[in-house]
């Protein structure tokens, strides 16, 4: 009689062990989920605002095309690879906002167009959204961290195995962005 007791109270706590642990493998999983669909927030309201910055500079950079098709060609490049997860995204995203970089130095040549209050408004609101994809992306990058962990730490690595809980890839920076930048003052 008290064995079985025994063998009772034993068995809830493995269960209720094994709940537990399913359970917190899901909220993280979950939070991986949420934290990525922020960064997709972010990257649709970039790809949102690119179209008119293009439309608002297109009249004064007329000696400028080839910049403003790369700039097309790079945001819907972006768009197509937002659907095929991080890793593709990410790649596709830093090809942006690179030539992102050349269409903002190539306006720096151009008086006119930095004195247009839209035009300025615009680049504003870009700059604040890649400051939000930023904080977006290192939130993400926090998440996958403690979701790996997790799944690969014991004793709850035996029940993501179970219920094939998978590894998920960091939205990471490129190369070119991780080297120090090179400062010559002569």
């Amino acid at each position: 009689m008290i064995a079985g007791i025994i063998i009772g109270v034993v068995v809830v706590v493995l269960i209720m062990i094994f709940i537990g642990l399913y359970n917190s493998l899901v909220k993280r999983r979950n939070a991986v989920d949420n934290s990525w669909s922020q960064i997709d927030v972010q990257l649709k309201r970039r790809h949102d605002l690119i179209p008119n910055l293009v439309e608002s500079v297109k009249d004064y950079m007329s000696y400028e095309q080839e910049t403003l098709a790369k700039v097309t060609e790079a945001r819907a490049a972006a768009v197509a690879a937002g659907a095929k997860g991080p890793a593709q995204a990410a790649q596709a995203e830093n090809a942006l906002t690179d030539t992102l970089r050349s269409l903002f130095a190539v306006m720096e040549n151009y008086p006119d167009l930095k004195a247009s209050q839209n035009v300025m408004a615009l680049q504003e609101e870009l700059t604040a959204t890649e400051n939000k994809i930023s904080f977006a992306r290192q939130f993400y990058n926090d998440s996958v961290l403690t979701y790996n962990n997790k799944i690969q730490t014991v004793p709850s690595n035996v029940i993501a195995g179970m219920f094939n809980f998978t590894k998920r890839d960091y939205f990471e920076a490129p190369d070119a962005e991780r080297e120090a930048p090179k400062v010559d003052l002569r």
